[in-house]
């Protein structure tokens, strides 16, 4: 854990790759946050509620409702941080209130991404 990253986040974690889902559930509790995983951005509009999570992290290439279609909701209804987790290069104009964490992410990239998430929250 490095100074810049806070402990103790509250992460919710909408993937729906379930090794990928799973593996950084582990490391994000390794790493001392709380953190949850869902399979959907469906899923995640079902589970999420104002106050009970500090970021949301989220995968841009969903089934159904996409990625990028959860953050611009999660933005627009709840102003929580929101880290777009893609494969994608991050676009020259992206999302108000969104971080972009490119995939493949080492752990480093992960803990950065969260340390500036901090910034975002109202």
């Amino acid at each position: 854990m490095t100074a810049d990253s806070p402990k103790n986040l509250r992460v919710l974690l909408v993937e729906d790759d379930v090794d990928t889902l799973t593996a950084t559930l582990k490391v994000l509790e390794a790493l001392g946050h709380w953190a949850t995983g869902v399979k959907s951005a469906e899923a995640a509009i079902a589970r999420f509620f104002d106050g009970a999570f500090d970021v949301v992290m989220v995968d841009i290439g969903l089934p159904a409702l996409s990625g990028r279609d959860l953050a611009e909701k999660l933005l627009r209804d709840h102003r929580v941080p929101v880290i777009v987790v893609t494969g994608e290069a991050e676009p020259a104009t992206a999302l108000r209130g969104t971080m972009w964490l490119r995939k493949p992410y080492t752990v480093e990239q992960l803990v950065e991404a969260l340390g500036r998430s901090s910034a975002l929250r109202p």
